[in-house]
């Protein structure tokens, strides 16, 4: 579809320099990097003597590149090839991707808790067959393999207490004293065009998609987050040390980009967990002093209900939310647990290398917004036929800027869908007011109630806020000849009715909002590893029970 006209477009306050230069000389080279050679920055958190430095770190890094490059030709012959990761957090993890793209190589991720189905069709999607797994996700990666008919010695586990990479078939280290530099890329027409990581998108409404980041990406998203932090919390908390932890899956752009990049560059530590666990997310916090924190509103969630914080947070000074609609309700109650820090949110996709807006140190929003676009971002919002809508009004926002990719790996069709006249379509929908965005919701996650708009983050917000709902998600359901909200709830049905819920929202709301398709109770909400709902598996539980009610 052809855009005739574009008649406003949303600009940010600032536009950086972006250096011409790949991610790893960014990381390891450029003058503007925070960190030294002693800067301590890969941690475990469970067992703090096992800790990377930034000169071991390097060192790691060409180490690993030689072995993929010499013994299963990653990065050789003009195919990069790609190193397939499952692996759950240690600290040996960042010192992978950086080898793999030291080779010449793209780093693609499937979340540790993925089943082998998913390997498997993440796998058949790359041009090599190479996988790196950890200890607890072995078994994953050998019925994956098999699957796919790839050799044992292409399955590699990494052994993190010693520092090894160990081949599957004979438990050979693959790393030796040979090492490898990368080559440093300086034409920027190359660092668009190259991609590093392969990451895929969500699949909360269909399967996943492959979503190629070149170096220019990954450069540009980590000079915007360093401008928006570190540079100004030099100038308003000069004793600011920058600590964080990693607890989100590094196969999403906010583990990749938190963990693996911007720390690097911001000049402090990540403490790794193996995975998440609230009480030991809550110690680690307290322990290590956390400074910096982004996390996903299911965590903030929890921090909300629970009756363990106390001054867990107390040194926490930058406080993120993002991967999932978080209300202004549990913004508030969260931010009350946090000690000084208030919680921004900020919005993105993988699409766009993560935060396409951040509200900058020390500013803070209590307006329910997702924060002020990001510098060098611009942003139009469209109707349903591609026209911009007026000033201020509501549509789907399209973004442009040098951390937004190319296109999706292998899906022409997708591609045609997903840009209008060089613009990115979100598929998100939202408005800006005074400089800031605000979302309704997911394009294709909307209700349709006889006509009118229902936005299921809306209504998720406002039972959350009731204190005897403890997680919640809302979709549309068949109701008589046009769709209605139904609510799946996880509360004690002794505590609270599905009429009292029903009632609470109809107290609430307008009427064409009010929960008609029901209210379910469940053990718990399906959700993605990064946080998000898995609607589609809420709408595959609502056909069996309408199918089930139909028979009867």
């Amino acid at each position: 579809m052809s855009h005739k006209t574009i008649n406003h477009v949303y600009k940010p306050s600032i536009n950086l320099e972006i250096p011409d230069v790949d991610i790893l000389t960014l990381l390891f080279d450029h003058t503007g990097c925070h960190s030294n050679n002693d800067t301590l920055l890969h941690i475990d958190a469970a067992v703090p003597f096992l800790a990377l430095n930034k000169f071991q770190a390097r060192n790691l890094t060409r180490r690993i590149a030689y072995a993929l490059r010499a013994h299963y030709n990653i990065g050789s012959r003009g195919d990069p090839g790609i190193v397939t990761c499952i692996s759950s957090g240690n600290h040996i993890l960042p010192c992978v991707f950086y080898g793999c793209v030291a080779a010449g190589g793209i780093f693609s991720a499937v979340s540790s808790t993925s089943t082998s189905k998913d390997l498997t069709r993440v796998l058949k999607n790359s041009s090599n067959g190479l996988i790196v797994c950890s200890p607890d996700t072995k078994q994953t990666a050998i019925v994956a393999a098999n699957e796919c008919n790839i050799s044992h010695s292409h399955v590699l586990e990494i052994d993190a207490p010693a520092g090894a990479i160990r081949r599957l078939s004979d438990g050979s280290n693959v790393i030796t004293s040979r090492a490898m530099d990368w080559a440093k890329i300086t034409d920027r027409t190359r660092l668009s065009n190259t991609p590093v990581c392969l990451i895929y998108s969500s699949g909360t409404t269909g399967l996943p998609k492959g979503v190629p980041l070149s170096h220019r990406n990954l450069v540009a998203s980590c000079i915007i987050a360093n401008e928006c932090f570190s540079e100004r919390i030099k100038v308003f908390n000069p004793q600011f040390a920058y600590r964080t932890i990693a607890h989100l899956p590094t196969a999403h752009i906010a583990g990749l980009q938190g963990y693996f990049i911007n720390p690097v560059y911001m000049g402090g530590p990540v403490y790794w967990m193996q995975s998440f666990d609230f009480q030991k997310f809550l110690h680690y916090n307290r322990i290590y002093r956390i400074t910096f924190s982004f996390t996903v509103p299911p965590i903030y969630l929890q921090i909300a209900k629970s009756t363990s914080v106390t001054d867990h947070f107390k040194y926490l000074e930058v406080a993120l939310s993002g991967a999932a609609p978080l209300s202004k309700e549990l913004q508030y109650s969260a931010s009350s647990k946090l000690g000084k820090a208030f919680i921004n949110q900020t919005w993105g996709l993988s699409e766009t290398t993560g935060s396409a807006t951040v509200l900058p140190y020390p500013f803070k929003d209590d307006t329910g917004s997702v924060s002020s676009l990001i510098p060098n971002v611009e942003a139009r919002v469209i109707d349903a036929d591609g026209n911009d809508v007026a000033p201020g009004d509501i549509g789907e926002i399209l973004l442009r800027g040098p951390n937004v990719f190319a296109g999706y790996c292998k899906n022409e069709s997708a591609n045609n869908d997903a840009f209008l006249d060089g613009w990115f379509r979100t598929g998100d929908i939202g408005q800006f007011k005074n400089g800031l965005v605000y979302l309704v919701d997911r394009k294709k996650e909307l209700i349709k109630y006889n006509g009118l708009q229902v936005a299921p983050a809306e209504l998720e917000g406002l039972l959350l806020s009731h204190s005897s709902i403890q997680d919640a998600a809302v979709i549309g359901v068949k109701w008589r000849n046009t769709e209605a909200p139904r609510a799946y709830i996880v509360a004690d049905p002794k505590v609270i009715s599905a009429n009292e819920v029903a009632q609470f929202i109809k107290n609430n709301v307008a009427k064409h909002k009010q929960l008609r398709g029901g209210v379910i109770f469940v053990p718990s909400i399906p959700k993605s590893p990064s946080g998000k709902i898995l609607r589609r598996e809420l709408r595959d539980m609502a056909k069996l029970e309408i199918g089930q009610q139909t028979k009867l």
